[in-house]
């Protein structure tokens, strides 16, 4: 995989790239303050990017996208508290009521399963926090020109997963393995499980192993930041 890229974007769902020595204008999205300062901190030292709005949970960023010009949003995946959610229902939102906005997601997840469902949502760069955070600017240039952009890190759980001939792609999961994820991720444990479902611990423990191997996870710790990234602990009023 080229090092710039996760995945191509498709040309209708770009604006337009700036104009040539046009500042490209920038809203950002995080809880953590000091992520916020970090991140704006990072961008400074672009000449070309203007950070035009900060804001910390989605009710804001909603209202802040609807009334403020911009060319790209940096987003936090993990950004509980707002009226429409977070994690991968609050991109779906993001991508059905602002298709033409590129979205750069800032996140600790790295997990293959995660970083795949993001680009089928749309989301064409993804950086982890993990790496140094001048990689936000990089992306957000990126997808400014309408090329997609992968960090250091999300870039080493793709080639990860190239390896391993695409583990899990793909593969829906049953009703059954989906509910038991949904408990799982509330904090339920496998007899907590088996109770609520009226199944055996042992039936229970086979749906969730078939759920790590459809998405090709490989610890339960995984599975957790997954189904909670993906809203699977809840049902989202993200519409």
């Amino acid at each position: 995989m080229n090092e710039n890229e996760l995945i191509e974007p498709a040309p209708s769902a770009h604006t337009s790239a700036p104009a040539p020595g046009a500042r490209i204008r920038v809203v950002m999205a995080d809880d953590h303050p000091v992520i916020l300062l970090g991140a704006r901190h990072a961008l400074a030292r672009f000449p070309d990017i203007d950070v035009v709005a900060e804001v910390r949970q989605s009710t804001d960023l909603v209202k802040t996208l609807a009334q403020v010009p911009c060319d790209a949003l940096v987003t936090d995946l993990a950004m509980p508290g707002g009226r429409h959610g977070d994690g991968l229902p609050l991109i779906g939102y993001l991508r059905r009521h602002f298709p033409a906005l590129p979205v750069v997601v800032l996140t600790m997840l790295e997990n293959a399963a995660l970083i795949r469902r993001l680009g089928e949502l749309g989301v064409v760069a993804i950086v982890s926090k993990a790496d140094d955070l001048s990689h936000i600017g990089l992306a957000v240039r990126h997808v400014a020109r309408g090329r997609g952009y992968a960090g250091p890190t999300v870039r080493a759980a793709l080639d990860a997963l190239s390896a391993g001939g695409g583990r899990g792609a793909q593969v829906p999961l049953s009703p059954r393995e989906l509910e038991v994820v949904r408990l799982f991720a509330a904090g339920m444990t496998m007899k907590e499980i088996a109770a609520r479902l009226n199944r055996s611990i042992k039936t229970v423990s086979t749906q969730k192993t078939a759920a790590l191997r459809k998405l090709g996870l490989a610890r339960d710790s995984e599975l957790f930041q997954y189904a909670q990234s993906a809203g699977l602990s809840h049902l989202s009023s993200a519409q």
